[in-house]
């Protein structure tokens, strides 16, 4: 029969089983750890480790890597600040750090029910603004011309089809396409 020991892992995780300690958990050493150190530009991470190993023994092996998850944690959650790399405990009547860029403007506060609701813009740009008072536009005329013509360029005319044969291919109906070949001279006897 075997006796089941510290050192034996279970058969469902196979993990050793949690060992009685009397130490604090990770982040209340951590707290103790920069209180006692009183840095007043904060402690690394390296002396809150010494300090950690130096007065308690029960650690874990892997103790570096669980001093750095708690710190990570501590540190999003606001528990401590860290600052050039050095870690200390927050100062509560401090300032809020300010972030980069130029701060938002403060907002007037507005109620629900007095909030109006502007349709949006149209497309384009708006239209000149029109006095009331102003007479309405007399209407347009065009003028007269000189000539008698009207204005702009003539229409089109378009030309009656005649069954003409074109000069140079003797053929009836519409030209060839490119250019017309070249007429060639007559042939004149030589010595006549």
């Amino acid at each position: 029969m075997a006796t089941e020991g510290p050192t034996d892992a279970s058969p469902e995780t196979g993990l050793l089983p949690p060992t009685a300690t009397n130490q604090p958990n990770y982040p209340q050493m951590i707290v103790e750890a920069i209180e006692s150190l009183n840095d007043q530009n904060g402690s690394n991470k390296s002396s809150i480790s010494r300090y950690i190993e130096a007065n308690y023994s029960d650690l874990p092996v892997t103790h570096s890597t669980l001093l750095t998850y708690h710190l990570d944690k501590m540190k999003l959650v606001g528990e401590i600040v860290m600052l050039k790399n050095n870690y200390m405990k927050p100062d509560h009547d401090a300032p809020p750090k300010r972030g980069r860029g130029r701060p938002s403007k403060p907002k007037p506060p507005q109620d629900a029910s007095s909030a109006v609701v502007s349709p949006p813009r149209p497309r384009g740009r708006p239209p000149k603004p029109k006095d009331p008072l102003a007479p309405p536009p007399p209407p347009k005329r065009t003028a007269p011309t000189v000539t008698g013509k009207k204005r702009g360029r003539p229409p089109k005319e378009t030309k009656p089809a005649t069954d003409t044969p074109v000069a140079a291919g003797g053929a009836v109906g519409k030209r060839g396409r490119g250019r017309p070949p070249k007429v060639k001279p007559g042939v004149v006897p030589v010595g006549a």
